[in-house]
């Protein structure tokens, strides 16, 4: 039997939305229910799908479409293209997830000279019918043949100004007459044939236009950020049209069952008289409130409320509507769970739970977790960034809303900063020794880099607003400036950033401070009962591990200490360490460092109150500490007693080819064990100081070493740190429990994971390196070809902010058997970016990862993610 692409809204119903598209599906649904629903068919996302296979309509969905219209005509009594009785229908594309950037829709399908004048005619209403044919010339031309709307729209407005007239329906059918005229030989004009006259032909060109829309570049870019494989497709409705310009007693309108902006619990919309769907959004005319329709037309009112509640009720969920009224009977076009604000989501769950409607599971599954981001973070004053143009897009690299004058350097930032100005700080891309400037800005503006760049990933840490990958950006970062969109910024001059949408804005937009309301915790204390997995935080200074802990993590799952070193007080010691000749010289200088490490250390371990606090050894090589500019680099000689030329020797002899695989990780600590060494006393002393202080916290350090590859070297290196921290702990005459792990961030290490996890409590999968190493190619250079990845196909996602589950997914998979095989006490977590993603996280579950360990910030968001991947796997 041959397999079924064309459904009449009779034969669906909700639960085939993956086949009907959400559109379709509540179509169909509320044909079901009773409720007035013009009627149609939907042509499934499956035919879409070989649409794309067969590069056009194959015979067997043509002839199933062929099919629905006879059905179709039954139905109704009408037939297309008929002089008699003719059927005028709208198209409309419909996915299973809502996606702005889709087809428009398409209203009035099925007119043609001929059927123009019958209708007015039979109807006695020339104006209407003329109108619905220059709407149908305008919608066809502009949708389906890609003629952009301007030339219409001009076309129209000079008319109005020769007839005297504001308001398109003042325009007489005389008026729309010689219009729709006028748009023909716009569209002969454009298009080099003339407008089909032929409502099938109109009908399949319209078909193939929504099709063709699912691969635009809008809907692309659309799919990326929100997780929609381009394999779903999207579904087509036709649909008898109702005409909500036939009258002074007939019009349109958008309503939704509760405030999208607060969650209040009243009716909110608005709709327009004598005018047809696309008026209402397109902002030609005022529409009035939906309270208002009680006033125009009260039965209809009241037919609409009855409506709008029997839907919630349906649903179990606020709802979006859209409905016409023709003639005083009313329409319903179109019903979905309505999309919201993060506060109002978090609003209407709780209130649904509250008024017996659902349940806190189904509550804690209703709201996506990265919409969390917003109620956490500075947003824009929505009245002046709605008046405010985009200069520039760019990537949203960390959430959040910052506003200030440009500075270039991070001496800058933390200069101009600390005199009390907000500053965005602009640069080429950012390194780890622009860390205290990069705290000091409001927000950062990279030329270069991805979602997982150094400039993202700190940023995300800080919880600062990032943008990164900017390439229309040319800098002249030695003069200060830079031209974007052809206009020359300088230093001091003003820019807004927006680190959601990555938009970027000329000038200062105000921004308002996040606010939380009691729902967060109600919904939070939910998703706390339901989950399985940890949620940890990647912090490194006790601030943001204690704004962590305040957002509702359990611990540290990752404290990179390099980040520590790059503090003023503390780069010369280090540095001094990096240009020592003797081991001697090297001693001494991570002496100076000891009791500073200890000391922030310390402070993670009272701001985490007795949670677990991973600490990662020294990663990043070593040419990441050295001065670049003459100025930095005569200083160090200076300080160290060398000449520039030895300095620059030593910088010079620290150079690599390919840093990501060159001298960093464990490999520092087999070249110069004593840093391991002193690394482990300053978590040692730290640990037995605060346990003192407070014995009631008990902790117990974890100690992370980075990028092992082979079990051998990581036996080398943990027993280093063992023989120390024993040592350590013997000394001072306590007991202290410590784990040493280690970081799968390597092929081989997972390859071989159970050679490794005989030296190793626990394994922590660094996320970012390890699909580094599994693709071969590098996170900050992946910008320059992943666009052209995505445009042909190859790719769908950033694998650095999705985790590839195939391939990077297998070897995490593998690591995990051959671990606990090894060794059953064996802790996982996973550490890189992608423990704050929510498709990641819920693959973490899965595969039975202890905890995820993600930035401050995005806490709540991992422990929403994880709520829902355990409800989700236990159904």
């Amino acid at each position: 039997m041959s397999k079924k692409y064309v459904y009449l809204f009779s034969e669906g119903n909700a639960s085939m939305r993956e086949l009907l598209g959400g559109k379709g599906a509540n179509l169909a649904e509320m044909t079901n229910i009773g409720l007035p629903v013009p009627q149609g068919f939907t042509i499934t996302t499956e035919a879409c799908t070989q649409y794309y296979e067969d590069g056009k309509i194959n015979d067997e969905i043509m002839n199933q479409i062929e099919e629905g219209i006879v059905k179709m005509e039954e139905i109704t009594g009408k037939k297309f293209g008929d002089l008699e009785n003719p059927l005028l229908v709208s198209v409309r594309s419909g996915a299973r997830a809502s996606m702005p950037g889709m087809m428009d829709t398409i209203l009035n399908l099925g007119l043609n000279e001929e059927v123009v004048e019958v209708i007015a005619k039979k109807t006695g209403n020339e104006r209407w019918a003329r109108d619905c044919y220059r709407r149908f010339i305008q919608m066809y031309s502009d949708v389906v043949m890609e003629v952009g709307k301007k030339y219409f729209e001009a076309l129209i407005d000079k008319m109005k100004e020769e007839r005297g007239v504001t308001q398109d329906i003042e325009l007489t059918a005389g008026d729309l007459k010689e219009l729709a005229d006028q748009f023909k030989a716009e569209y002969k004009a454009k298009i080099g044939v003339d407008f089909p006259d032929d409502p099938k032909e109109q009908l399949y060109g319209a078909i193939k236009a929504v099709f063709r829309s699912w691969d635009n570049p809008r809907a692309n870019v659309y799919r990326r950020d929100n997780d929609i494989p381009f394999s779903w497709g999207t579904a087509v409705n036709v649909q008898e049209m109702a005409f909500g310009n036939w009258s002074d007693e007939s019009g349109t309108g958008v309503a939704f069952t509760r405030d999208p902006a607060t969650g209040e619990k009243k009716l909110m919309g608005e709709f327009l008289i004598n005018a047809q769907g696309e008026d209402v959004v397109a902002g030609v005319r005022t529409p009035q409130p939906i309270s208002a329709l009680k006033d125009v037309m009260p039965e209809v009112f009241e037919q609409f409320e009855k409506v709008c509640s029997i839907l919630e009720n349906h649903y179990h969920d606020m709802q979006d509507m859209e409905f016409t009224i023709q003639d005083r009977k009313l329409y319903m076009l179109q019903t979905r769970n309505g999309k919201r604000t993060a506060k109002a989501a978090l609003k209407v769950a709780c209130d649904l739970v509250d008024e017996g409607m659902i349940t806190p599971k189904e509550a804690v599954l209703m709201i996506d977790p990265r919409n969390l981001d917003t109620l956490l973070h500075p947003t824009f004053d929505q009245k002046v960034l709605k008046e405010t143009p985009v200069l520039s897009k760019a990537l949203g690299a960390s959430p959040g809303a910052a506003a200030g004058k440009i500075v270039f350097t991070a001496e800058d930032a933390k200069e101009w900063a600390a005199r009390g100005e907000k500053v965005v700080l602009v640069r080429l891309e950012t390194s780890p020794e622009d860390i205290e400037g990069m705290k000091s800005a409001q927000g950062i503006l990279t030329v270069r880099g991805g979602m997982t760049s150094h400039a993202a990933v700190v940023a995300r840490g800080m919880g600062t607003c990032c943008v990164s990958g900017c390439g229309d950006i040319t800098m002249d970062e030695e003069n200060k400036r830079f031209t974007l969109k052809g206009k020359e910024y300088r230093e001091g001059d003003p820019i807004s950033l927006d680190g959601s949408t990555g938009n970027i804005y000329d000038g200062i937009i105000p921004t308002v401070d996040a606010t939380i309301g009691g729902e967060f915790g109600r919904i939070m204390a939910w998703a706390d009962e339901y989950r399985t997995m940890n949620v940890r935080t990647n912090a490194d200074t006790p601030k943001d591990a204690a704004k962590a802990i305040e957002l509702g993590a359990q611990g540290i799952g990752l404290c990179r200490t390099e980040h520590m070193f790059f503090e003023a007080d503390r780069i010369a010691a280090f540095r001094e360490m990096i240009c020592a000749d003797t081991l001697e010289e090297r001693e001494n200088a991570l002496d100076k460092i000891l009791p500073m490490q200890q000391k922030d250390f310390e402070g993670l371990f009272k701001a985490c109150k007795g949670y677990p606090v991973t600490i990662r050894f020294l990663d990043p090589p070593l040419h990441e500490f050295v001065p670049t500019e003459e100025e930095d680099i005569a200083l160090l000689a200076e300080s160290q007693r060398k000449t520039v030329e030895q300095i620059k020797a030593i910088i010079d002899s620290l150079h690599e080819f390919n840093p990501m695989m060159g001298h960093r990780g464990l490999r520092l600590a087999v070249t110069y064990p004593e840093i391991a060494k002193m690394q482990t006393r300053a978590v040692i002393r730290a640990a037995i100081n605060v346990n003192k202080e407070n014995p009631e916290l008990n902790i117990s350090p974890e100690i992370m070493i980075p990028l092992a590859g082979d079990a051998t070297e990581l036996k080398y290196v943990k027993d280093i740190v063992v023989a120390v921290a024993d040592e350590e702990i013997k000394n001072a005459g306590v007991k202290l429990d410590y784990e040493v792990g280690t970081m799968i961030e390597i092929p081989r290490a997972a390859l071989t994971a159970d050679d490794i996890a005989k030296n190793a409590d626990f394994f922590c999968f660094g996320t970012n390196d390890l699909t580094q190493m599994t693709y071969g190619f590098s996170r900050d250079d992946a910008g320059k070809f992943l666009n052209a990845y995505y445009d042909r196909k190859i790719f769908e996602q950033d694998p650095f902010a999705k985790l590839d589950q195939i391939g990077v997914g297998k070897l995490m998979k593998i690591a995990i058997q051959l671990g606990k095989e090894s060794n059953p006490n064996l802790h996982l977590g996973i550490c890189g970016e992608h423990g704050g993603d929510p498709t990641s996280i819920e693959f973490c579950n899965k595969i039975g990862l202890d905890y995820v360990s993600c930035s401050p910030y995005r806490v709540p968001i991992a422990r929403l993610a994880a709520a829902q991947a355990a409800i989700k796997q236990t159904k």
